[in-house]
């Protein structure tokens, strides 16, 4: 959305515990899955989605692509954090090209950042409901300062970015590609990271609230480190309810079960927010997908406190995955945490 040009496109999503890579086949009636790949980063290499150690994120990407022998060359990223700013406005009704002349006033109005040091971009969504003189839109800035880092290491790993999306909007494309919407749903998306939740809600299948929450894996694996005294790969094997003993089942299931509450007090409250400042009553169900979306029974956790119909997203749900050489097990394995990559790999370059 912020950067792009013309090409076939490789889906790369950087987060903060690991590097994913997608590759789809656009075929007749839909996509296959010609390559995918999943590659650990050690836990301070991306803080607060700024790139602190470009040197191991280069390795990682270059490493991955050359293990998976991706032959495609230009890359759709996304970005999300502190650094990035969406917001659902509406303003006088106008056309494409003069919004583009205004959108620098526009932006000033509601982002809290110096206007030249960010990069821009909009959608228009249509008339505002219920006026004939306004129209919604999507605004989007991003810090230029971490937009030139992704598109550094990228760019040095042997790529060419080509589009530089939004977290958030990536989830929409994954949900749009693989779930019908009925027309008055309404659809909670939330991506949890290891350091970032990001939460989209669809109305009519369009993206209507979007905020990222500053929380995800990484605080509960390092709970687990505290309580068990154990390294931090332990503590995350843990945490996915693997080789425990009865003292550690005691401890993990206390840590898991706080931060999944405090993790729904957080999803609630937006959703809420959402609420609150929209003609919606209700929120019809939630969606899940990152890593923590393997932690078991998450969905009950916070369904039970959201007090709302809960389920885990298959990114995979209306893609091929029947090609020969894949391993259908792992993919099966990573369906939750491939959702962000999906939706980058689903665009195209030269999309708005």
């Amino acid at each position: 959305m912020l950067f792009s040009r013309k090409g076939n496109v490789v889906g790369l999503d950087i987060g903060s515990s690991s590097i994913k890579l997608l590759e789809l086949a656009e075929m007749k009636g839909g996509y296959q899955v010609r390559n995918f790949g999943v590659a650990p980063l050690p836990p301070e290499a991306i803080v607060d989605g700024a790139l602190m150690d470009s040197v191991t994120i280069v390795d990682s990407i270059r490493g991955l692509a050359n293990a998976l022998r991706i032959k495609t060359k230009d890359v759709v990223t996304s970005v999300s954090g502190h650094s990035v700013i969406v917001k659902k406005i509406n303003i006088p009704t106008m056309t494409e090209d003069e919004l583009e002349e205004s959108i620098q006033w526009e932006a000033e109005r509601y982002i809290p950042f110096d206007i030249n040091d960010v990069n821009i971009d909009f959608q228009i969504l249509g008339p505002t409901e219920g006026s004939e003189e306004l129209m919604d839109m999507i605004l989007v800035a991003a810090k230029k300062d971490i937009i030139n880092d992704y598109l550094s290491v990228i760019i040095e790993a042997g790529f060419n970015p080509v589009i530089v999306d939004i977290d958030a909007f990536a989830l929409e494309n994954m949900f749009e590609a693989n779930y019908p919407v009925a027309r008055d749903e309404v659809v909670a998306l939330a991506n949890i990271g290891a350091s970032v939740t990001n939460i989209n809600i669809l109305r009519r299948g369009i993206s209507s609230f979007t905020r990222d929450i500053f929380t995800g894996g990484n605080a509960i694996t390092e709970e687990i480190q505290r309580q068990l005294n154990v390294d931090f790969d332990e503590a995350e094997n843990l945490k996915l309810g693997n080789r425990m003993d009865e003292t550690s089942q005691k401890v993990v299931q206390e840590v898991l079960k706080s931060a999944l509450n405090s993790l729904a007090t957080e999803i609630t409250k937006s959703l809420d927010f959402f609420r609150s400042t929209s003609s919606q009553e209700k929120v019809d169900k939630l969606v899940l997908s990152g890593g923590c979306a393997k932690i078991n029974a998450i969905e009950n956790v916070i369904g039970q406190q959201a007090n709302i119909p809960v389920e885990i997203a298959n990114p995979f749900k209306e893609i091929d995955c029947s090609k020969r050489d894949l391993d259908v097990d792992y993919l099966t394995e990573m369906e939750p945490i491939m959702a962000v990559s999906v939706g980058l790999a689903l665009r195209r370059a030269g999309d708005k």
